[in-house]
């Protein structure tokens, strides 16, 4: 068979494919903890169960516009003036399937062949990958001094003539950490005086911590939504642990939504007006949830820094938000055990049952990165599993479901 050389240059998502391997060795009765996944474990929103039930009672399911039925429309625009404080027309909006096919209708609209993307390292793995397939350059920006957050001076410094784009996510996934409004100020001048569009990935920003708070870009320019260079990508996938729902929007001037509803009449035609239906109802109904999620992400955040000090030799920053970790591994590794994060992965897998995802997928190698999505009693059990494999001040024995296992490779 002959394939494209750019589908055969696509890796498969790391995530995806750990979420597979965890699946099966599940179905074979294994006790994995997955500590990998970003994926809430909470209940989906009542509001938006009533609101799909029925859309779905009706009996009326048939194509919705490609840019997003009305209603929905009405409730981002709400959403959005709460949260972003700003005024937005239903010409402003575009409703796609998930954020991720926002991101990849924006990138699609603006760059042409050899297009470069500045992306702000650790990054999202999907970022550089999409910008590939449509045949844009990323450009990572790695902070020199080993934090999670580049100086502005950094990313000033690898501006040229063919970039087109830089995607700040922040709250960070993977790192949890959020960008300083200093930085956030100076990329939205940047972006203006150069003309190069920012794409801000704010799926977790309300996923806040310790009083903390993501100021939207919006805030550090006084050009409206027509005339900014900001382009804005929400969703309801984390803030409402609705992730199968698959509901993203984007909120940029109407002629680049007019593009990209061109785009997505020639691939997915529209979202399924039952998703829309229950993320209409996510957003209009009791907002509760959301705070009732945010602090058991707090304090699940709480139990992971507390269990990640009993390592030897394992240091992290404090997440600021969303559900994620990034600590630094790069003891276990470079061993005759495990060269790099990716073994480490899978040696944590094979031994502990324990998924994990190698840094170097998301740009800093020597780093694991860690949800703690899950339960407190996976979070707990899956640490002491990681400390007995890796760990040689740790017990050298562990039970593992309902078999005792020894650590013999140290």
């Amino acid at each position: 068979m002959s394939f494209s050389q750019v589908a055969i240059s696509i890796p498969a998502s790391p995530t995806i494919a750990l979420n597979e391997e965890a699946r099966l060795l599940r179905e074979k009765g294994e006790p994995v903890i997955h500590l990998g996944i970003g994926e809430p474990k909470n209940k989906t929103p009542i509001a938006a169960i009533l609101g799909s039930a029925a859309k779905l009672n009706s009996g009326d399911v048939k194509y919705a516009p490609t840019d997003g039925n009305p209603s929905l429309k009405k409730a981002i625009i709400r959403y959005t003036e709460e949260n972003y404080d700003r005024v937005v027309a239903p010409q402003n909006i575009i409703v796609s399937d998930g954020a991720k096919q926002s991101i990849w209708n924006i990138l699609f609209a603006i760059l042409n062949p050899q297009d470069e993307v500045i992306i702000l390292s650790p990054y999202w793995v999907s970022y550089p990958e999409m910008v590939r397939m449509i045949g844009g350059l990323p450009v990572i920006v790695t902070p020199e001094d080993g934090s999670f957050i580049p100086s502005f001076e950094e990313i000033e410094r690898v501006v040229g003539s063919y970039t087109k784009a830089i995607i700040v996510n922040s709250p960070n996934n993977p790192s949890g950490m959020i960008y300083p409004e200093t930085l956030i100020a100076k990329i939205v001048e940047l972006c203006e005086s150069k003309n190069i569009f920012m794409i801000c990935d704010d799926i977790y920003h309300k996923l806040v911590f310790d009083g903390k708070s993501a100021t939207p870009a919006y805030q550090f320019t006084g050009k409206d939504i027509e005339n900014s260079k900001i382009i804005a990508v929400n969703g309801v996938a984390k803030l409402y642990g609705m992730t199968g729902f698959r509901i993203g929007w984007v909120v940029a001037p109407k002629k680049m939504v007019e593009i990209m509803t061109n785009i997505q009449t020639q691939t997915t035609t529209c979202v399924s007006p039952v998703m829309q239906a229950a993320a209409e109802g996510a957003l209009t109904g009791i907002q509760s949830n959301v705070e009732s999620l945010r602090l058991t992400m707090q304090n699940n955040r709480d139990i992971l820094m507390q269990e990640l000090r009993s390592f030897t030799d394992v240091r992290c920053f404090k997440p600021e938000g969303t559900f994620y970790a990034l600590p630094d591994f790069r003891a276990y590794c470079g061993t005759a055990l495990v060269k790099n994060s990716v073994e480490l992965s899978k040696f944590l897998l094979k031994k502990a049952l324990v998924v994990t995802v190698p840094g170097k997928d998301f740009g800093i190698e020597g780093h694991l990165r860690l949800s703690y999505a899950g339960s407190v009693k996976d979070l707990t059990e899956g640490f002491e599993r990681m400390k007995w494999a890796l760990d040689p001040n740790a017990p050298s024995d562990i039970y593992i479901g309902d078999r005792k296992l020894i650590r013999d490779w140290m």
